[in-house]
């Protein structure tokens, strides 16, 4: 059975919106797919994080990330109109936290283990409720308050063993930090992204974050000139081709997210976003011998829970996040 689903408010913008389809099965498959493109993207930035800087890293995510999603929107037919827009400024907006938060979650994927930095990253929802109630003056009830309450317990304990017996300055409470900083931005991003979604189309908010997330990415380069470290390197051939490979995951992983939420709804898909802890501890197992710790696993099943309870409360409310979620992108994507 098939129903429209318009992208933008009815109208001539949003005529030309393409049809859904009401198959759940296809929309699950499509996100886990999502989640495994976006865990290889993950496991090639951070090899890549070995020798190249930050800053470089998220431009080849975006550049190369870019195509894959204009040929999906070109496929779509909306090539053209998907640079339209009378709102430059809200994209201006939403592609600078983006980019603070891909820097930030960046930086903490290649600090820690690859099971500690995801888990830390599944406090977004819990701070877009927080940004929800504050900025967008939503009313939010006692069984969501208790659950971030929850949630944020469980990121407390993730948290733990890297700021409890680390140096303020280590290696470890540094990417626990950036961690937390890039959930919280990604958070405002998809504050952005709601406002967005208003009048744009979900075409022309992932277009436009792409390009300009790439322009905005070229200005770590001066960053290089102040800190040795995080100067652009030219890679050798094998670099190169992580960089790549790193990019177009990303982009995939944006396609197949994009494609999951034209088959099903946001509280049918979304849960399945915490497969990506399942994801991170075989990756990080295979190629880093990374072994989570208990802390860790505890602290992650904790704010899972807590994350599907608000899902499920938002579905009985009625607050389907389908068109912010089709046109968000997770900070590491």
């Amino acid at each position: 059975m098939a129903r429209n689903s318009a992208d933008t408010p009815s109208g001539p913008a949003g005529s030309t919106a393409g049809m859904t389809s009401h198959a759940p099965l296809l929309g699950i498959s499509l996100k886990l797919a999502s989640t495994l493109a976006f865990s290889i993207m993950v496991v090639a930035l951070k090899i890549a994080s070995q020798t190249v800087p930050v800053g470089e890293i998220v431009f080849a995510r975006n550049f190369f990330g870019l195509w894959p999603v204009l040929i999906m929107v070109a496929v779509r037919g909306e090539l053209k109109i998907a640079f339209r827009t009378q709102r430059p400024l809200g994209h201006l907006g939403r592609s600078g936290v983006g980019i603070m938060a891909m820097i930030f979650s960046f930086t903490s994927f290649s600090l820690l283990p690859l099971p500690d930095a995801t888990a830390i990253g599944f406090a977004t929802p819990l701070f877009v409720i927080v940004l929800a109630f504050l900025v967008l003056k939503e009313t939010v009830r006692i069984y969501r308050w208790s659950a971030v309450g929850i949630g944020f317990l469980g990121i407390l304990i993730i948290l733990s063993p890297h700021l409890g017996k680390s140096e303020l300055g280590s290696g470890q409470a540094l990417g626990a930090l950036c961690g937390a900083i890039a959930a919280l931005f990604s958070a405002f991003a998809m504050m952005f992204v709601r406002k967005l979604c208003e009048s744009e189309r979900t075409s022309t908010i992932v277009t436009w974050f792409s390009g300009m997330a790439t322009l905005l990415a070229l200005l770590t380069i001066p960053v290089g000139w102040f800190w040795e470290e995080q100067a652009w390197i030219l890679p050798d051939a094998k670099t190169a081709g992580i960089l790549v490979l790193m990019g177009l995951c990303g982009g995939v992983g944006q396609i197949l997210m994009t494609q999951s939420y034209r088959f099903a709804d946001a509280s049918t898909i979304a849960p399945f976003d915490y497969t990506n802890m399942i994801w991170a501890i075989l990756f990080g197992w295979l190629m880093f011998n990374e072994i989570p710790m208990i802390q860790v696993l505890a602290g992650a099943a904790i704010v899972i829970a807590a994350g599907i309870f608000v899902i499920y409360r938002e579905h009985r409310l009625g607050l389907d996040r389908t068109k912010v979620r089709r046109a968000s992108s997770p900070s590491k994507s």
